[in-house]
């Protein structure tokens, strides 16, 4: 979330600059990279549709890993990786016995 919140507040300088790696325009990369980052994110530390949420994050991490910042030495883009294994683990494992998906659930 603390990558998707300083986006947000600086979207009027970066809706025309910001990375388009699909060809959609710099603003629906922004639109949909800060929907992912504050939106998913909170979902996901909710334990809520925590693997629906789960989907964009990876996308945008693997984005930011393999497009964004191929051409950059591991040490800056590590981060990106970290977070794509991370999502990715969890997609598998679910979100656990404290979630609110389990809660839910129960009733």
């Amino acid at each position: 979330m603390t990558h998707g919140w300083p986006k947000l507040l600086k979207w009027a300088d970066k809706k025309s600059s910001f990375a388009d790696p699909f060809g959609m325009g710099p603003e629906i990369s922004l639109a949909l990279t800060i929907f992912a980052e504050l939106g998913c994110a909170a979902l996901l530390v909710l334990g809520l549709g925590t693997r629906l949420a789960l989907i964009p994050l990876i996308i945008v991490m693997g984005v930011a890993f393999f497009k964004i910042h191929a051409a950059d030495p591991l040490g800056d883009k590590e981060l990106a990786l970290f977070y794509l294994v991370i999502y990715t683990a969890l997609l598998f494992s679910g979100a656990g016995k404290y979630s609110l998906d389990k809660w839910w659930l129960k009733k």
